[in-house]
This record gives C-alpha cells, sequence and structure tokens, in this order.
C-alpha cells in the first residue's frame, strides 16, 4: 500500500504538534514507520488520505462497539447540534442517559458524567479517598487508568511503549501513595494491604486488562479482591473505560458477578464522542459536590452532543441485547483462525480473549500480567506481525500493549479475509 499522504501530514503535523500526535500511541513508535492518516470511516472500515481501505481492529481504542458512523448515533448528534453544542447549564437528556446507565448496569444509583476516562478514574480515586479518609491506593502494574499523575506508576499502553513508566513531572509525594500491585496475584496484593494497615483508601483495577494486551482475570481473583476489600474497609473501584458497556451491558460486573464500590465508564458511553463517567451507591455519590465535601467539576461535562450520542448508544444496546451474543461469537471465530494458522506455520503464541476483546501474544508460555506480557512483547515478532497485516488491510494495535477491539459491522467476510493475512503474516515469522 502507498502512504505518501499519510506521511506528508505527519511531516507537518510534527513542526507544530509534540511527536507530530495528541496521544501518543498513535506515532507508531513502537512499531516504526509513520502513522495512517484517517480521512473518514464508515461501518468497519477506515479510509486513510491515500484512499487506502483497511479493516479495523481499534475502533477508536473500543466505543465503535456497532461501527463507524453509525447512523442512530450521527444523527443524534446532528440533531442536537441545530440547538446549540454547550450551555455550560443542566439538560433534561443528561438525567435520561444517567437513568439509562443505572438501570442497565448492577449495584449503582447514581451516575455523574466527565469528558475523558482520565477524568472519570482521577474522580474516582478522590471520591474514594474523601469517603474514606484514607490516602493510599493500590493499582496494578501494567493497568492503565488514564495521565493523572496517581496513575503514572508503572502504567501499562502507551506509558511502557514510550519507555517512561514512572512519568517524569509525577513528584515522589504522589508516588508514595500508589502502591503498585502485580495483576493475577491475589498474595501480593494481602501482602501490600498487611504492610499499610488502614491505610489504603481503595483498589483500582481493569478488570479485564486491555492495555498489556488483553488478559482475563484468574479465576477468583475479582471476587478474592472483593473480599479483602470487604475485610479491610477499602473501596474496590473497576475502571471499566474499556469494558463498560462492551463486554455485557452490565459490564465485567454483570459479566463475572462481582460487585465493585465505584465504577468508571468511558469509550462506548460517549458513542464516540469524549465521554468519561464515574458511578456509585448513594451512601458513596453522596460525598460528592454539591451534595458532600469532595469536590469535581467541568463545564463541559454532560455536554449536550456527548449525551446525545451517548444515549442513541447505549439505547441501541439496551434494546438490542443479542449484540453481544454476535459480538462473542465473531471474536471466537477470528481467535480459533488466528491460533490455527499461527499453529500451522510453527508460530509460539497466545491469544487472550474475553468478549469483543482480543490480542496475539507471540509467546510460549500463558500471559497473565505485566511481567509475561513484557517478555511476551519484546521479541521484535509482533512489529513484523504488524506491518504484514497493515500492508494487507487489516489495521490493529500499534503496539503489543494494546487490546484488539471488534465491532459488529464486520462480516464473517471480513473476519476470514483477516485470518487469511495472518496466514501470510505468520510466514514471516
Amino acid at each position: 500500500m502507498i502512504y505518501k499522504r499519510s506521511s506528508a501530514l505527519f511531516a507537518e503535523a510534527q513542526k507544530v504538534i509534540p511527536g507530530g500526535v495528541n496521544s501518543p500511541v498513535r506515532a507508531f513508535k513502537a512499531v516504526g514507520g509513520d502513522p495512517i492518516f484517517v480521512k473518514k470511516a464508515k461501518g468497519a472500515y477506515l479510509y486513510d488520505e491515500d484512499d487506502n481501505t483497511l479493516i479495523d481492529y481499534i475502533n477508536s481504542w473500543g466505543p465503535m462497539i456497532l461501527g463507524h458512523a453509525f447512523e442512530p448515533v450521527v444523527s443524534a448528534v446532528v440533531e442536537k447540534a441545530k440547538k446549540g453544542t454547550s450551555f455550560g447549564m443542566p439538560t433534561e437528556i443528561e438525567t435520561k442517559i444517567a437513568e439509562l446507565a443505572v438501570k442497565m448496569v448492577p449495584n449503582i444509583d447514581m451516575i455523574r458524567f466527565v469528558n475523558s476516562g482520565t477524568e472519570a478514574c482521577m474522580s474516582a480515586v478522590r471520591l474514594a479517598r474523601g469517603y474514606t479518609g484514607r490516602d493510599k491506593i493500590i493499582k496494578f502494574a501494567g493497568c492503565y487508568h488514564g495521565h493523572s499523575d496517581s496513575f503514572l506508576i508503572q502504567a501499562g499502553s502507551g506509558a511502557v511503549t514510550f519507555g517512561a513508566p514512572n512519568s517524569p513531572g509525577v513528584t515522589e509525594g504522589t508516588a508514595k501513595d500508589t502502591l503498585l500491585a502485580s495483576y493475577n496475584d491475589l498474595e501480593n496484593v494481602a501482602e501490600i494491604i498487611t504492610n499499610n494497615k488502614n491505610e489504603i483508601a481503595c483498589i483500582i483495577i481493569e478488570p479485564v486488562a486491555g492495555n498489556m494486551g488483553c488478559i482475563p482475570p484468574q479465576k477468583n481473583f475479582l471476587q478474592g479482591l472483593r473480599t479483602l476489600c470487604n475485610d479491610n474497609n477499602i473501596l474496590l473501584i473497576f475502571d471499566e473505560v474499556m469494558t463498560g458497556f462492551r463486554l455485557a451491558a452490565g459490564g465485567v460486573q454483570e459479566l463475572y458477578d462481582i460487585k465493585a464500590d465505584i465504577v468508571t465508564y468511558g469509550k462506548v458511553i460517549g458513542g464516540g464522542l469524549p465521554v468519561g463517567a464515574f458511578a456509585a451507591r448513594k451512601e458513596i455519590m453522596r460525598h460528592l459536590a454539591p451534595l458532600g465535601p469532595v469536590y469535581q467539576a467541568g463545564t463541559l461535562s454532560g455536554n449536550p452532543l456527548a449525551m446525545a450520542a451517548g444515549l442513541a448508544m447505549l439505547t441501541h444496546l439496551d434494546e438490542n441485547p443479542d449484540v453481544f451474543k454476535s459480538l462473542n461469537k465473531k471474536t471466537a471465530y477470528l481467535h480459533n483462525g488466528l491460533s490455527d494458522v499461527l499453529t500451522t506455520q510453527n508460530v509460539p503464541h497466545t491469544i487472550n480473549r474475553e468478549g469483543s476483546m482480543i490480542s496475539v501474544h507471540f509467546s510460549e508460555t500463558p500471559v497473565v500480567d505485566f511481567k509475561t506480557a513484557a517478555n511476551a512483547a519484546n521479541n521484535g515478532k509482533f512489529n513484523i506481525f504488524f506491518h504484514s497485516m497493515l500492508s494487507q488491510g487489516i489495521y490493529i494495535a500499534p503496539s503489543a500493549y494494546e487490546t484488539w477491539f471488534l465491532c459488529d459491522a464486520l462480516t464473517y467476510e471480513d473476519l476470514d479475509k483477516t485470518i487469511e493475512a495472518a496466514a501470510v503474516a505468520a510466514k514471516s515469522l
């Protein structure tokens, strides 16, 4: 494929935008080469500035669960935009989407909308600290909860890709209140709690990790965290920015039947527009301003365009629950096909999958945490695989530390083409 215009646009962008991108993982630094500039998208396909057509497996990092430019979402945004784009005042649609979210998700009574997943997670931790009167938090190596200072302590995704899991600009004072645990290791978490008795406000986790590749929780891991939190008066925060309304209508809480104390959302809840949210039971949310002393605010929070997009998306998912079954079936089909062609070519691999999230790790051993993901990612095979797939019109995440996201607009013909491309790519490995 030819990427002359994308390369030219990237050269121009680097003159006025740091690294030429507004989010680091877009820069292709992990895999080499210049990033692809997108002109438009529809359904399961991206159309770049060189008029190449690509089958999309990142779907804006998750929100396009029904495909790009999904008509009900587009129509809702257009109609709402005609009436004004921002007011800084309450609107009825905020209540409507809040009521729908509370109906769909177990164990939440109230929800507060913000503008990004980062803001949602930052606010959730502040609320947990205010509610418990404690300062320390536990996060897991390789889990990414946005770029707030508290979370850039061995974060996954782009932070690892670019060699700075402990980002300059994060103070030692902030870092000391973030305690680092190993994903899928309950004993490690229990030890940290014992060593910091009555000091920990919350445990925050991607209940299905997506920022060190897709890594599902092992049996009883989430239940074990719930028990540890119950026994030590610690709040359990599920970061469902990726998984919420994607893996099930009620997210991981529904999928695994585990109750979190606070849940954060993004991606799907905005229908592709910039939205985040955090939600909990009333007794916790009542600590939030203006009801309580924990302050959080934002001029664009509950923006009418974002609320319109999110309401259209959640309404469709609520009225069409078979979407989740369809996505799971397609992802399983892709999983089996990829595994077959990689096995046929004698390429060592592990494929992790949960619902419509999937990742390929070029590793002979299971990938269950940040350490095993890092070992799998550092063999260089992923970069070869990525570029081979791209040259055949398949766009996967440009980092071994990122999960793939499927959308329901994908056809089985698209999946077969992807599997055939993987068979070609495997020969290079």
